[in-house]
């Protein structure tokens, strides 16, 4: 056994040294080359060898060594993953907007799988899925002990098939199970409605890769309807996606200055994207709505439009995921997700494990009306003096808020504040000019 550790290690000593040597030596030529480990490495072997002579089963080399690259990528951070050929085609197909599957963002936290959030008009919305649950079991198999993308691979499937999710929910004693039927998932990332008063209303679900030209045709449609006073982009539980396109939507209320700028080892990862003149949002005022549900991309928005004054940021601090990874394909078909940078917003604000926190906290809430007796006013006295308008305007009470409207503001108490924050803005800026 002893003679073929040693080969082993050989082996893997000349792949380690030829598979980070181009890199160090492009790079860094004037500083000299670190030692190989080569205790870790012996160490690496004999257990290779421990395992293949006697473990229960017999397992091959390859799924051996291919466990061991796992095994790699999963110690460095949640982010980080090895691509098997069927991961590395979800990928791609997840930044083009339809998949199949429960329509889940999800990270691995101490053995579970922990929500980001629920991706809009997707099972896993509509059964009640919610940032931060735990998923413990699918089909009654624990997750613990599988890998974020095992786990990702079990959710997934033929749509119309049913998949039960045993979830822990924060304040909830007793576990909660939830069955979910799979389906083609396909996300517009980009809604947009007029609001009452003209007040325009902008969802960004998820970041794809064409998030910036959809949100610039919503700002396009939105103006059309009517004279816009304002706009409210809504971040909330969008788990975030394609980097360049989180620039753009920047992009879309800023003018000039930078929008977020990549810090990393390598002199590749140290990048920096900056805002173009061109700016369809004008001077409107602009509220973005962000919560717990709010990475990655959606952060890097709401940090840039914060750093630069040119939206009031409100809601709950954002989730904080602060860090770049980077696809780098292997040979058969697979591929590295590697973690190579972390974000700063242009004031050298940090993202990871930090998150964006709201100008203004706004926790979510149900608004309850409260019930108030009749009063009588001056114009139910018999024989009142007219006001000395012609128009009947004065007296219309809606505002011309529609039923839908008033229906999706009853039940979204943050995006009911935001849009009251909103007409003071408006207010302001009126009387300021």
């Amino acid at each position: 056994m002893k003679k073929t550790a040693k080969q082993l290690t050989a082996i893997l000593a000349l792949g380690f040294g030829l598979g980070c040597g181009v890199t160090v030596a492009e790079e860094q030529q004037s500083e000299p080359k670190p030692p190989l480990p080569l205790e870790e490495l012996r160490t690496f072997a004999e257990v290779f060898e421990r395992i293949k002579g006697a473990y229960v089963e017999e397992v091959s080399d390859a799924e051996l060594l291919e466990n061991a690259v796992k095994g790699m990528l999963s110690g460095l951070d949640p982010h980080s993953a090895y691509l098997d050929p069927k991961a590395f085609d979800s990928l791609q197909v997840n930044t083009s907007g339809e998949f199949g599957g429960l329509g889940i963002e999800v990270g691995m936290e101490d053995g579970a799988i922990r929500v980001v959030a629920p991706i809009d008009d997707t099972p896993a919305q509509r059964a009640g899925v919610q940032p931060g649950d735990r998923i413990v079991k699918l089909d009654n198999k624990p997750v613990r002990g599988l890998d974020l993308m095992q786990a990702v691979n079990l959710m997934r499937g033929k749509p119309g098939t049913k998949i039960e999710l045993t979830i822990m929910r924060d304040n909830q004693p007793q576990p909660l199970v939830l069955t979910l039927t799979r389906a083609v998932i396909k996300v517009a990332s980009v809604k947009q409605r007029m609001l009452d008063d003209n007040f325009g209303y902008l969802r960004v679900s998820q970041f794809q890769v064409h998030t910036g030209d959809d949100l610039v045709k919503g700002i396009e449609k939105l103006k059309q309807q009517g004279q816009l006073r304002g706009l409210i982009l809504d971040l909330r539980n969008n788990p975030g996606g394609v980097l360049q396109a989180a620039v753009e939507v920047s992009d879309a209320f800023l003018e000039e200055g930078l929008v977020v700028y990549t810090k990393g080892r390598i002199q590749q990862s140290d990048l920096s994207y900056s805002a173009t003149p061109k700016n369809p949002s004008g001077e409107l005022p602009v509220v973005v709505l962000i919560n717990s549900g709010s990475a990655s991309a959606s952060e890097i928005v709401a940090g840039a439009l914060q750093d630069h004054g040119r939206a009031v940021i409100m809601g709950t601090p954002s989730f904080g995921k602060g860090s770049v990874q980077t696809v780098l394909p292997l040979a058969n078909e697979r591929a590295l997700k590697l973690t190579t940078a972390r974000y700063f917003t242009p004031n050298g604000r940090s993202i990871q494990a930090e998150g964006i926190v709201p100008d203004i906290e706004v926790e979510q809430a149900t608004l309850t009306r409260r019930d108030t007796r009749q009063r009588v006013k001056e114009a139910d006295l018999v024989g009142h003096l007219d006001n000395g308008n012609d128009s009947a305007a004065a007296n219309d009470s809606d505002n011309g808020r529609s039923d839908s409207d008033t229906k999706l503001l009853e039940n979204d108490y943050q995006l009911n504040e935001a849009l009251n924050l909103l007409k003071a803005l408006s207010i302001v800026a009126v009387k300021a000019s």
